[in-house]
């Protein structure tokens, strides 16, 4: 009996001893979640602050919406563009229209030669807005907002390798050249966007070289259409494409391609077809012929031309 009694009294004694325990533990613990809150805020700011810095477009774009391919909102005055950890939409470097007054009315892009499959990536990092296809513009187009505040558009493409709010980063494969749309030959359509308001990208990126024009491009409203106009002097499609044919000029890297390449790259001629011209007097004034010009274009013999229209004869 003794012998119980002195069990119930220990079991007693330490059953009202665990409280105090309990608060001894949570009163040493105490320091260590205030440092250790002190040490996550600091570095919840480092990280807004770095999210802030890394992608400038949150403060230029107040939605996220995949109803318009570009919707204009109020630009700032000035606002720099990082234009490093690029990559070029194609590797192609002919130009076949400026961006500006074109028929009449205002072209928001540039258009570069490219062949239906031909690869077509990201420009920057990013996320897929729209994937959409639009049977009277852009044809098979694809919308990416970019973490440097840019939204650059791809249209008239034959295949779209992406879709909608995906995650993709500078190089990333997001399309095939095509034709489709209110298109007149197999080519990319680019736009360069900001606040959805079109820029020429011809201030950004040049084809000729496959290169951006600076690690940053700073937008200034006051001298915007100047620069435009020198950018379209220096890298835009004047006499690069003409009646009389193009030889493309040699890579800038090309030590990394072999020379039969070089020497496929530097045979391409183009035309440009006028008023009037048909597949057989291109062929008679190209000494070529129709089936060649089909095979290099990947059209048929009852494919019909248009002016303006670009064709590979060699």
């Amino acid at each position: 009996m003794k012998i119980l009694k002195t069990i119930a009294f220990l079991a007693l004694a330490t059953m009202s001893s665990l409280p105090t325990m309990g608060q001894d533990l949570l009163a040493r613990q105490a320091p260590i979640d205030r440092k250790m809150k002190a040490i996550d805020s600091v570095a919840l700011q480092r990280y807004i602050e770095f999210e802030s810095y890394d992608s400038p477009a949150a403060d230029l774009y107040q939605d996220w919406n995949n109803i318009y391919a570009h919707k204009a909102t109020e630009m700032p005055d000035s606002f720099r563009i990082d234009l490093r950890n690029f990559c070029m939409p194609t590797s192609s470097r002919v130009l076949t229209s400026n961006f500006g007054a074109r028929w009449g009315r205002q072209h928001k892009g540039l258009d570069i030669k490219v062949y239906i499959g031909d690869t077509i990536r990201a420009a920057f990092p990013g996320k897929v807005r729209i994937v959409r296809y639009e049977g009277r513009g852009y044809g098979k187009y694809v919308v990416i907002r970019h973490n440097n505040g840019l939204e650059t558009i791809y249209g008239h493409m034959s295949a779209q390798l992406v879709s909608e709010n995906q995650e993709v980063r500078a190089g990333d494969p997001i399309g095939l050249g095509g034709n489709t749309g209110r298109s007149t030959g197999s080519h990319l359509h680019f736009e360069t966007r900001l606040c959805g308001v079109a820029l020429n990208p011809a201030l950004m990126f040049d084809f000729r070289n496959q290169d951006v024009t600076g690690d940053f491009y700073t937008f200034r409203k006051s001298t915007y259409n100047r620069e435009s106009a020198e950018a379209t002097r220096l890298r835009g499609a004047g006499g690069v494409v003409a009646d009389s044919g193009l030889d493309i000029p040699q890579p800038a890297t090309a030590s990394r391609v072999t020379s039969r390449n070089a020497a496929k790259h530097a045979a391409a001629r183009f035309h440009k077809v006028g008023k009037g011209d048909t597949l057989y007097s291109i062929a008679r004034k190209r000494g070529t012929s129709v089936d060649q010009i089909c095979k290099l274009n990947n059209i048929k013999k009852t494919h019909k031309i248009r002016p303006g229209q670009i064709l590979r004869y060699n």
